[in-house]
């Protein structure tokens, strides 16, 4: 069984016991969390889309920690101006452990 939600505007395939790393979210460690836009629900082979959600579906899962993702470098040059600028950005993560998907 899987399920596609929609969390923070990002959609994910999530089946039971599956750890996602989400656009960082408020909570505190060991905090339950419920998503309630769950866009697609397979069931064994049986496939319920929703339009534009399932209705009254949802998937439970519990904060674990709040992550860093690896850094980016930002590098912007303009040639034979003097001109260069190097800035680095580490974008945060909630990272969830799946618990249950309730159809």
């Amino acid at each position: 069984m899987y399920a596609i939600v929609d969390i923070a505007g990002k959609q994910f395939k999530v089946t039971k016991d599956q750890f996602v790393y989400a656009p960082y979210m408020a909570g505190e460690a060991g905090a339950s969390v419920e998503f309630d836009n769950v866009l697609l629900i397979d069931n064994a082979g049986a496939i319920e889309v929703g339009a534009p959600t399932v209705a009254g579906a949802k998937v439970s899962g519990k904060i674990l920690e709040h992550v860093q993702g690896d850094k980016v470098i930002v590098f912007k040059k303009k040639r034979r101006k003097g001109y260069k600028k190097k800035n680095g950005h580490r974008q945060d993560f909630t990272k969830v452990l799946i618990e249950n998907i309730v159809k």
